[in-house]
């Protein structure tokens, strides 16, 4: 039987490495007889990270039943909170609702709460051990919690005969006054300074009815401890805020940190970096073992993935969730897939995925076809689902390409359709994975857990109950894989280490690197309970918001046990300037500053600075006469005169701006899909103006076009067409008829072919001939005109002089922009690009710039020069080729 008078309590100080100096002690103690330590008994603590995973209900009222608040006390501490806000009231009273009718639930369902099992079963335990206790020795060690049914058992533990706990990192009071002690709290309702590192071992002892004085200090140590000195330091250094004044008279050994460093760095990526260094350079001591210890799992996995540079795989304790490995991604992108039903995006992110395809010269042919549909996909939408995008991809002329996809695809349409039960989505995840990768999906433990995953779903009631639809499939599945780490099988390199602050707690590094020092990273922010105001977590004795502030402060005072400490933190995050963590202020405040490892940081900024900025001129290539083109578009003549290095990229080193996949509905698809109907109307409704609108209609109809551009679009397009009905009407009452649409002509002009296509060609009553240009868009100014510039009509028009037209024979005379901008109240605006002009002085004007030009750039040697003239080169194709930003405006 367990004996109340004998205590058997112990602290390994923090300057020492827990884990080792409690099996230092274990074999001391117990190693002589070989099946002593086999039969005994170690518990070990904290439920805390799967808590964390909880909902915010499902915590709470877990919160609740562990601390075995009666259903009673709740009502009762509602109404001791008085004037709260209305909010709080609702979750109060939908709380009390839940927290009354729970046990009932469950009884109905013949169930247990997991909170109230596991509180049911410590309390067994405790029962019986107090009466019959283990016949080897037993240990409870590491144990932060001070649930009550935890404290029991761990009470009767510290009472039997051959019971032990050994607790982490308390302050005896030669590290810790009394005082200072005593004034940390809990009064009769766990209440006091909650966010100090020593008030959950406090409520812990309080608990379990054991006196600080009683805990002897535990007398073996193992390797990578400091001395003991630096434990009252960091003491001193977390002092509570009303005690803070007695770092005035504390002598220098009091306050003395020596084995700590700090590293400030400008960013998170050269924090990283900073980190990265120090534990590669750990490795150049023999035997050295180095860890970064920080709750910030970007800072990391970035160490992670810079470890790798040298070839250092680090034994990450939290591995990766699912979602972030290649399985997890993989089936996000077919849920992605699925739920925009094979829009072009997340398709090709999805057969871009390293598992798709196959492997070696099969996945090499796989990209080809890949690359294909990549380019197919640029410009606007096409329409959803396999139907629609057989039709796109027909119209495209990469049949052959989708054909070697589509197969692998077909499990992926009309998925998500309809909402579905989670476990039927898991089937055809499953089945859409298996189709895509084949056996790679499926290999190694990340493939096994993601496998065991579906299986579970497959298998699960509740999934069968719980309905997918396309709009929350992706973050549910996500919130599934997130849940699951996955760790290698063999952990990595042995003596590089990446730890949580759970796993630090209980071993220790020659060289611990305490990464993220910031606030609202360690400590975290507290995460706001939905449900419990503050107010009333005090009134209950719940722990509140505050306490695993308390906790991140006892990981960190612990941490500063190891040998060596490296303390890094980041001047600025991704969005603005951080703040120090109030833990480093403390260390900062006590010591007079902590010594900076200027070294770390000065070979961090050298590891990856390209220099000092050299920026370059504005390009201007020169090639030879004979590699200069020797025929032009008359679409580039405006560019070459304006950008003539956007000419060169384009015509001579053949760079084309591709378009975005999935892009929005631009100028120049819209300009393309007039010309279309303008030419379908000249071609096949005989140009009756009444068809012009019916041929406009029919476009708007197609299912390409998006809802929302198509509702934004069509009313000033129909007034558009209307107005050019009408334009047409009046021109064909006067003896103008369409002769031409979408012509291709030729003529040699000074020395260069070139090449032109015309909107519209109509014949005059006198015989001659009309360009017409359409634009939805403002036509070009008359000061463009004048300036040289604007130069198209009058090129189609020597292109028609001279006969370049195929069956279209005689004199230019009239040069028209038909604009679809809105113009006096309405849409449509015709323009004479030849007004007050003399008969041929259009014509002549345009050959002579032309000509300057060709001399020049063409047939001459002028310098392909970028932005000669920037007030006519309004597009930026080949801004970032030019390296515009080095040298534009620049003296």
């Amino acid at each position: 039987m367990s004996d109340p008078k004998r205590v058997s309590v112990y602290t390994i100080p923090s300057h020492r490495s827990f884990a080792d100096a409690l099996a230092a002690g274990l074999i001391a103690r117990f190693g002589k007889e070989p099946l002593e330590l086999a039969r005994g008994l170690i518990r070990g603590g904290g439920s805390a990270e799967s808590l964390r995973l909880a909902a915010d209900l499902a915590r709470t009222l877990d919160a609740l039943l562990i601390e075995e608040v009666a259903p009673a006390a709740l009502h009762d501490a509602v109404g001791e909170a008085a004037e709260l806000a209305r909010h709080w009231e609702l979750s109060l009273a939908k709380l009390q609702l839940m927290y009354e009718e729970w046990p009932a639930i469950l009884r109905q369902e013949d169930g247990l709460d997991l909170a109230e099992r596991r509180n049911r079963l410590l309390r067994r335990v405790a029962e019986r051990w107090s009466i019959e206790p283990p016949s080897g020795f037993s240990l409870a060690a590491g144990i932060t919690t001070a649930a009550p049914a935890v404290a029991a058992l761990v009470g009767t533990v510290a009472r039997m005969p051959r019971g032990m706990v050994v607790l982490s990192g308390l302050w005896l009071a030669d590290v810790f006054p009394k005082e200072e002690w005593d004034s940390l709290g809990p009064d009769q309702r766990g209440r006091g300074e909650t966010a100090h590192p020593q008030f959950h071992l406090k409520l812990l002892l309080d608990r379990i009815g054991i006196a600080r004085d009683e805990v002897q200090r535990w007398h073996w140590s193992g390797r990578a401890a400091s001395p003991p000195a630096r434990s009252r330091a960091v003491a001193n250094a977390m002092a509570a805020p009303e005690y803070s004044h007695k770092w005035e008279s504390l002598r220098a050994s009091e306050r003395r940190l020596s084995g700590i460093r700090l590293a400030e760095l400008a960013d998170g990526a050269a924090e990283a970096q900073a980190i990265a260094l120090a534990l590669r350079e750990a490795l150049e001591t023999p035997g050295k073992t180095a860890a970064l210890v920080t709750p910030d799992r970007l800072l990391a996995g970035r160490v992670s993935a810079l470890l790798r540079r040298w070839g250092i795989q680090a034994d990450d304790s939290a591995g990766r969730p699912l979602s972030e490995v290649a399985p997890g991604t993989l089936l996000l992108g077919i849920a992605s897939a699925a739920a925009e039903e094979l829009a072009p995006v997340p398709l090709l992110a999805l057969l871009k995925h390293p598992l798709v395809g196959g492997e070696s010269e099969e996945r090499a042919e796989w990209l080809e076809h890949v690359r294909a549909l990549d380019r197919a996909f640029r410009g606007p939408r096409p329409p959803a689902g396999l139907p629609g995008l057989d039709a796109w991809f027909a119209q495209k002329r990469v049949t052959r390409a989708w054909t070697a996809v589509r197969d692998r695809v077909v499990e992926l349409d009309g998925m998500l359709r309809e909402p579905l039960p989670l476990s039927r989505f898991a089937t055809l995840i499953g089945k859409a994975a298996t189709a895509l990768s084949g056996e790679p999906v499926w290999r190694g433990p990340d493939g096994r857990m993601a496998a065991e995953l579906i299986a579970e779903l497959e298998a699960s009631q509740s999934a069968a109950q719980l309905t997918v639809s396309a709009e929350d499939a992706v973050p549910l599945l996500r919130q599934l894989l997130e849940e699951r780490a996955v760790r290698p099988p063999y952990g990595g390199h042995p003596r590089i280490f990446i730890w949580g602050l759970l796993e630090a707690r209980l071993q220790r590094a020659d060289l611990v690197v305490l990464g993220g020092l910031n606030e609202g990273v360690w400590p975290a922010l507290p995460a706001p309970d939905p449900w419990l105001p503050p107010k009333v977590r005090a009134t209950l004795g719940v722990p509140t918001l505050e306490f695993r502030i308390g906790l991140a402060a006892h990981d960190f005072a612990s941490a500063l046990g190891a040998p060596e400490v490296l303390i890094t933190r980041s001047r600025r995050d991704s969005r603005s300037p951080t703040v120090a963590s109030r833990f480093l202020l403390r260390l900062d405040a006590i010591s007079g500053g902590l010594p900076r490892d200027r070294v770390l940081e000065r070979i961090t900024r050298a590891l990856d600075n390209p220099g000092s900025p050299h920026p370059v001129d504005r390009p201007a290539p020169a090639p030879a006469e004979d590699q200069r083109p020797k025929d032009i578009w008359v679409t580039q003549v405006d560019r070459l005169k304006a950008d003539p290095f956007a000419f060169y990229a384009s015509a001579m080193l053949r760079l084309k701006l591709l378009d975005p996949v999935d892009a929005d509905y631009s100028a120049r698809w819209k300009g393309d899909e007039v010309h279309k109907v303008f030419q379908a109307w000249l071609e096949h409704d005989d140009c009756h103006p009444d068809k012009l609108r019916v041929r406009a209609e029919r476009l708007l109809a197609e299912e390409t076009i998006h809802p929302m551009p198509r509702a934004l679009w069509a009313p000033r397009l129909l007034e558009a067409i209307d107005w050019i009905a009408d334009l047409e009407r009046k021109n064909q009452s006067e003896g103008r008829k369409p002769l031409k649409a979408e012509i291709t002509g030729e003529a040699p002009l000074a020395g260069i072919v070139v090449h032109g296509r015309a909107d519209r060609i109509d014949r005059l009553p006198d015989g001659g001939l009309a360009i017409v240009d359409y634009k939805t868009g403002k036509p070009p100014s008359r000061k463009a005109v004048e300036n040289g510039f604007a130069l198209q009509l009058g090129l189609l028009g020597l292109i028609g002089r001279n006969g370049g037209f195929e069956e279209v024979t005689g004199e230019p005379e009239v040069f028209e922009y038909w604009s679809l901008i809105r113009d006096r109240g309405g849409f449509g605006k015709c323009v004479r690009a030849d007004k007050d002009m003399s008969d041929g002085e259009f014509l002549e004007r345009a050959y002579r710039s032309f000509a300057e030009a060709a001399a020049r750039w063409l047939n001459g040697s002028e310098p392909f020069t970028a932005k000669l003239n920037p007030a006519y080169a309004p597009y930026g194709d080949y801004d970032q080729l030019m390296r515009l930003e080095e040298w534009y405006g620049r003296k």
